[in-house]
């Protein structure tokens, strides 16, 4: 299935009464969507659970340290090297079949994920074990940037702001049920490095699962439209400037990358600050939580921002239509986030987990359909590596600048406040991105 050309920004934007709706069971009875969901989910869960697992391993294994400029390091070194080379992989996605990308990239994940639980067994630590981790994360952006390119060809476009929920919440909310069961896991199994080995191990299962719902799909069925050359070394090279281009020629796709980029600014700030603060300042109280527990128990707090999300941004985009949507997920999260600045306690920090997994994930819900709706097929690829790009990039600034600016436990009211501020930044620039003129200019095939 082909989109149509964009849309001028004024009809996407506008609340339509009239738009049928299928709701979950409506798409569910669609065979490529359901098809598809059944390999995100899986795959996010493996996603969530290697992460939670990983992230047991270095900054709660109590046969190791790690200080805040050690974890931002990490960080840098899982994401930042993709999300520079995400958009020349997205022409790729552009030219090869969808499908076989889904299916052989799951399974390379799945072989790379027992290296790295063999290196964390192994007490490995470092450079190598970074480098086993940044190759896991790079082909699982990779296959999320291909999950994400395919969902047009499963579904209408007047539906793709429904689909987005449903396939993004699932994602969301398995990637986080996996990190809790790392977390549970780990526990049991024992905290050393044996036991973090074979915990990240188990997050092979999601890889396997995943690339069996794939192999469902027939060859082509997910796209790349089109019979462009398959393979072209100038347009590989020229994947950064298509990519975007291609954003940029859509005002509304624009704002929404303002407005994603600001709330991975934030939340990024907010995730270093809050592992410092369980980890080193934080103590039980009642049935909340410190340590690695606690971790686990803002885990399902914000899993739980995920569903609340799913139910919110249908509503809220079909009486408001999507840019006041954004809006308002913009301003809710810099007001919690401005509250966790003033009271910094544990159950501040739990309700602001899930007020900004909420929050976010309305404005991301919003990008992704504004990416999938306003952009064509040849060139969608490209667009979401560029979207995977700012989404890290963003992520590991933020969690560098806060790894060098706290406090090592944690407690810098000042920092979540600078949060905040960031969200209204972030408003400003996608309202200033909505007033622009659309371009003329198009993504040029090769």
């Amino acid at each position: 299935m082909s989109l149509p050309e964009p849309v001028a920004a004024t009809a996407i934007e506008a609340p339509d009464a009239t738009s049928d709706k299928l709701g979950v069971r409506g798409l569910a009875r669609a065979r490529g969507f359901r098809r598809l969901v059944l390999s995100r989910v899986p795959a996010q869960w493996g996603d969530g659970f290697f992460q939670a697992a990983l992230g047991g391993a270095v900054l709660f294994n109590p046969e190791r340290q790690a200080d805040p400029l050690a974890v931002a390091a990490g960080l840098a070194v899982m994401l930042l090297p993709y999300s520079l080379i995400g958009p020349f992989a997205g022409t790729l996605l552009d030219r090869w079949d969808r499908r076989r990308v889904l299916l052989v990239a799951n399974l390379v994940r799945g072989v790379l994920i027992l290296a790295v639980a063999a290196e964390v067994a192994a007490g490995v630590s470092g450079p190598p074990l970074y480098l086993g981790a940044l190759v896991v994360v790079g082909v699982s952006r990779f296959v999320g940037s291909g999950l994400s390119a395919a969902l047009p060809h499963v579904v209408e476009p007047r539906h793709l702001v429904e689909a987005n929920v449903v396939a993004s919440t699932a994602g969301a909310a398995s990637a986080a049920i996996g990190g809790a069961m790392a977390i549970g896991l780990r526990t049991l199994i024992g905290e050393g490095d044996t036991g973090s080995g074979i915990t990240t191990a188990i997050a092979i299962l999601g890889s396997l699962a995943a690339a069996v719902a794939a192999a469902g799909f027939a060859r082509g069925a997910l796209g790349p439209d089109g019979a462009g050359p398959k393979h072209h070394p100038a347009a590989v090279l020229r994947g950064w400037v298509d990519g975007a281009r291609a954003v940029l020629a859509r005002p509304t796709v624009t704002g929404a990358f303002c407005a994603i980029g600001a709330h991975r600014l934030a939340f990024g700030m907010s995730t270093l600050l809050s592992l410092l603060l369980f980890r080193y300042s934080f103590h039980d109280m009642g049935p909340l939580r410190a340590g690695l527990a606690g971790v686990g128990q803002v885990v399902v707090a914000a899993g739980a921002g995920l569903g609340a999300a799913a139910l919110l941004t249908p509503w809220l985009t079909h009486r408001l239509g999507r840019a006041t949507t954004i809006r308002v997920g913009l301003v809710v999260a810099a007001a919690m986030q401005g509250t966790v600045a003033c009271v910094v306690t544990l159950p501040v920090v739990l309700v602001g987990a899930f007020v900004l997994s909420t929050a976010g994930q309305v404005v991301k819900l919003c990008a992704d359909a504004a990416i999938q709706q306003e952009t064509a097929d040849d060139a969608r690829g490209r667009v979401f590596s560029v979207y995977d790009a700012l989404f890290n990039t963003c992520y590991v600034l933020a969690v560098t600048v806060a790894a060098l600016a706290s406090p090592p436990d944690g407690n810098s009211p000042w920092l979540l406040g600078c949060a905040a501020v960031v969200y209204l930044l972030g408003l400003l620039g996608h309202d200033l991105q909505l007033r622009r003129k659309p371009s003329s200019a198009g993504v040029v095939s090769a």
